[in-house]
């Protein structure tokens, strides 16, 4: 049995936790809980998190597992996985030369313990061209990110500025996640080699 689960197939967050000297299983979850826009931003950002996690972690009672989730908020505005090409470019038109937010919620189930945050960051975009938006989407790296853009891929060529975790952009808040990750192992019922 895995000590970690990562709920989630997304190569960013393999990629953080590898960084991170993290051992983990991937299980992604099957299902994705729909946003639920009524609430405040974070509030419904952590309840998908916390689905993803509770689907994965129902089998497996002893293990760590980790849920995430990430949006782009621009003018209170969710900007989540493009639809289709169009929804990529007129993402990335409401995101030249301006501020927005990054929020990403974190869900941990550990047997009966479990918990959950939210980081946010704010990214500031130099201005893009026309030409560049439809280079950039030709590309294909928007297509299945929040936001259509990729911070750690093309999109770089984009940021003027964070202010905030470059990881909670990337999709996982590292040294947030690495704090509550330790508690928890500390705490793991079986035998854990993770750290």
């Amino acid at each position: 049995m895995p000590d970690i689960i990562l709920a989630s197939a997304s190569p960013r967050r393999r990629e953080i936790l590898d960084l991170m000297g993290v051992t983990y299983t991937v299980i992604p979850a099957k299902t994705e809980l729909p946003m639920d826009r009524t609430l405040p931003i974070e509030r419904a950002v952590l309840q998908v998190a916390r689905a993803k996690a509770e689907e994965v972690a129902a089998p497996y009672p002893r293990t760590v597992v980790i849920g995430a989730d990430t949006v782009v908020v621009v003018d209170d505005t969710i900007l989540g996985k493009p639809k289709n090409v169009d929804d990529a470019k007129a993402m990335l038109r409401q995101l030249s030369n301006r501020e927005h937010r990054v929020v990403t919620a974190v869900w941990i189930c550990n047997g009966e313990q479990s918990e959950g945050f939210v980081d946010s960051a704010a990214v500031t975009f130099m201005p893009i061209t026309e030409d560049e938006i439809v280079e950039y989407v030709a590309s294909g790296e928007p297509m299945d990110k929040a936001g259509a853009y990729a911070i750690q891929g093309r999109g770089m060529r984009y940021v003027r500025g964070i202010k905030g975790d470059f990881y909670t952009v990337m999709g996982l808040p590292s040294a947030r996640l690495y704090d509550v990750l330790k508690k928890h192992m500390m705490n793991c019922q079986t035998k854990c080699n993770t750290f």
